[in-house]
């Protein structure tokens, strides 16, 4: 069983920096992969990045490639995205979610379905 929290999320301006932190709890987070979703106001929740839970395989959204990074700590059952030069099309609900366990090591799920467990959520608004 692995419990998420995300915190970090707020108010910013066009061009602003945010760092989404997901705290973990559970002897296994090291072994399942992380991926961040978003879910803008009246839209789908959509994968935006995720790593794999040897850390050595990372996906992007084109939409966010070169502005955005995810990382995670193992020691410490913490994964991070860091988004810079933020637009307002950023703006959402930001979700962390732990994949199933047992994938292999440098797989890096996509789907809603391969992804188990779930924060809550924190607000991301960027203003124009």
């Amino acid at each position: 069983q692995v419990q998420l929290e995300e915190s970090g999320g707020g108010l910013v301006q066009s061009g602003d920096s945010l760092r989404l932190s997901c705290a973990a709890s559970g002897r296994t987070f090291s072994r399942h992969p992380v991926g961040w979703f978003r879910e803008p106001p009246g839209k789908q929740r959509d994968l935006v990045a995720a790593i794999s839970w040897s850390g050595g395989n990372i996906y992007y959204v084109d939409s966010v490639k070169d502005r955005f990074t995810i990382s995670r700590d193992n020691a410490k059952n913490t994964a991070l995205l860091q988004m810079n030069r933020l637009k307002p099309e950023d703006t959402a609900v930001y979700y962390c979610a732990a994949g199933s366990y047992g994938f292999k090591e440098y797989y890096v799920p996509r789907l809603r379905y391969e992804y188990d467990y779930w924060g809550q959520g924190t607000q991301v608004t960027v203003s124009s």
